[in-house]
């Protein structure tokens, strides 16, 4: 006879949401991206409507974290980071209450996507990619002061040669130069974009520091 506990954890097996797949069509080529609705509801939404209102096409990877570009920081890490960025503060909505690490379960592993932000709760329509594991970016991981670490929201399942050329590029300090474009970004199979408003005016763009 199956326990009370086996039967819950079939029940919820049942339950679990699948993943959203989202492809991002870049200048050096498309990379996929599966969003984990389940474990990190609130920030993939967030991400997600990004998406649908199309507030991310046209947008770029911007940045490149390399060990070689961080000599002022002890703690290296490996990301490529794209989204709005400064120039398109005046199209981000507002900022989301920050899902991290020890919330979710989820890790900064190789491919996985995470929110950038400043301080916690501020993530809006800026993004990263790891390359490589990256555990510095976890909740108590020493990357950030805080102690708070980074809201993973996914993983890249197609395009990680993509990620790698990106991570590659030419670049000054940290910035892409030039920036690799982010031609459209649309969940798989879509037809079409939200036609909704698009949100009041918001303010500054996050970055993974």
């Amino acid at each position: 006879m199956r326990t009370v506990a086996a039967i819950l954890f079939a029940i919820s097996g049942l339950a679990r949401a699948e993943p959203v797949v989202v492809e991002l069509q870049t200048d050096l080529g498309e990379i996929v991206v599966a969003l984990d609705i389940d474990r990190a509801p609130r920030t993939a939404a967030n991400f997600l409507r990004y998406v649908d209102l199309g507030l991310l096409d046209g947008t770029s990877f911007y940045r490149v974290v390399r060990p070689a570009n961080q000599p002022q920081n002890p703690v290296k890490i490996a990301v490529i980071q794209g989204g709005l960025g400064d120039e398109g503060e005046q199209e981000s909505l507002l900022p989301i209450r920050m899902e991290s690490t020890e919330e979710t379960g989820l890790r900064h592993l190789d491919g996985v996507i995470s929110m950038a932000r400043l301080g916690p709760d501020t993530a809006r329509g800026d993004f990263f990619i790891c390359v490589g594991d990256q555990p510095e970016l976890d909740a108590g991981g020493r990357r950030n002061p805080d102690g708070f670490g980074f809201a993973a929201f996914g993983r890249v399942t197609e395009g990680m040669d993509v990620v790698h050329r990106i991570h590659q590029a030419p670049a000054e300090g940290q910035t892409l130069v030039p920036s690799v474009g982010i031609i459209t970004a649309g969940r798989r199979g879509s037809v079409g974009r939200a036609l909704q408003e698009r949100p009041a005016p918001g303010r500054a763009s996050a970055a993974v520091r």
